[in-house]
């Protein structure tokens, strides 16, 4: 009985750790839901280690030993709510509670049934197993597959078999005539020896998912323009990078440059309060007109970047066209009723294997063609037929 008394002790440590550790990442994480979630389920969780220990010496051993099952079903159910709002694939709760509310019925019609058997064992373990693939499926179904969710998923699915494998090894291995017997029991030692590594394992699994997201969410909010709540110059070059590798041989695809034109005397006349809600609307207009795959960055100033993947130079001049006319006839708060920003715009298609600081050459060349012409134009530039890169890569653009 010690030594599964002391592995008792050993999770029950543990999970605190680990809801401590889950606590700090919701303080510090700007969606700290999920962590609080996953918190409750290894505080709840372990409450099962504290009934397992008291069972034997209770004169109701049966209340304990419910509430041990309850407990760790309960810990999983949590745990299920967490991974679904961090997922994006929440649980209707209704049908979370129905189910832990039946398992627990189900554990009580079977505690008198003899323990060992396969029948006491399936229907005790069927639930812990449904509720660990449940929540495998969770990742599964939100369709992230980076190294830090597919070991969380292998995890979960690891967890899942091994309570389908205490089903036989309850049986084969003996876990006591009744609930009381079970601490002192060899299948408890090695229940509770193998639930301490899975223990361990997910919950580092966990902990690596939402600091990986914490991480990224960081970099993120580093590579966007707070004003514009585009990328800026940093996180556009960076996200163009992994399309321009992927874009094979055929129309790798276009590239609009724009600048708005005066933009100083807007600042000038009618205060700087004007020119952030120029550069705001302006910006929100190259979100609602473009592509969904395509990607617009603020590279300083008030000049701006689209890159659009697999499009040719005639749809690049057509949606240029359209961002001009409807900037053109924009009302903006801070302006005068019939005060108008205009904006010109450069477009170059991108040469196959074409390097992106030559691409932005002749889009920004175009740009110059345009504010050269008048401003309020659209004017573009052919891809070359031959692609020589530089010696010395430079990215170019105003600030």
């Amino acid at each position: 009985m010690g030594g599964a008394i002391s592995l008792l002790a050993v999770n029950f440590i543990v999970a605190q750790i680990f809801a401590v550790a889950f606590l700090i990442i919701a303080a510090k994480s700007r969606s700290g839901r999920p962590a609080i979630w996953i918190a409750a389920c290894f505080v709840v969780a372990s409450l099962s280690a504290v009934f397992e220990a008291v069972l034997p010496f209770s004169a109701f051993p049966r209340l304990f030993a419910i509430a041990a099952f309850a407990s760790v079903l309960g810990g999983f159910s949590l745990l299920r709510v967490g991974l679904g709002l961090h997922y994006d694939v929440p649980v209707r709760p209704a049908l979370l509670a129905a189910f832990f509310i039946a398992s627990v019925i189900v554990d009580l019609v079977i505690y008198d049934l003899p323990r060992g058997t396969f029948q006491h064992a399936f229907f005790y373990q069927m639930p812990f197993f449904l509720i660990q693939a449940w929540s495998a499926s969770t990742i599964v179904r939100s369709r992230r597959q980076n190294y830090a969710d597919r070991t969380l998923l292998c995890l979960l699915v690891l967890s899942a078999i091994y309570y389908l494998a205490k089903i036989y090894a309850a049986v084969a291995a003996g876990s006591g005539r009744t609930a009381a017997d079970y601490v002192s029991s060899p299948f408890a030692l090695i229940s509770q020896a193998l639930g301490a590594m899975l223990i361990v394992g997910t919950g580092l699994a966990m902990l690596g998912v939402m600091v990986k997201d914490i991480i990224d969410d960081a970099r993120a909010s580093s590579e966007i323009d707070a004003l514009s709540d585009l990328y800026n110059r940093r996180g556009f070059v960076e996200r163009l990078a992994p399309m321009l590798e992927r874009r094979g041989t055929v129309n790798p695809g276009a590239l609009i440059l724009t600048d708005l034109d005066h933009f100083k005397q807007v600042n000038d006349s009618y205060g700087h309060h004007a020119g952030d809600e120029v550069i705001r609307r302006f910006s929100r207009l190259l979100r609602d007109l473009m592509p969904s795959r395509a990607v617009a960055g603020r590279l300083g100033g008030e000049e701006f970047a689209v890159f659009l993947p697999l499009t040719d130079l005639s749809e690049a001049r057509v949606l240029a066209h359209g961002i001009r006319a409807a900037m053109a006839s924009m009302q903006i708060n801070g302006l005068p009723e019939k005060a108008t920003v205009t904006a010109s715009f450069g477009v170059a298609a991108v040469a196959v294997n074409e390097p992106l600081e030559l691409a932005m050459q002749r889009a920004d060349k175009a740009l110059y063609a345009a504010k050269a012409a008048g401003r309020n134009r659209v004017e573009c530039a052919e891809a070359p037929a031959d692609v020589v890169k530089p010696a010395v890569p430079h990215w170019v653009g105003r600030s």
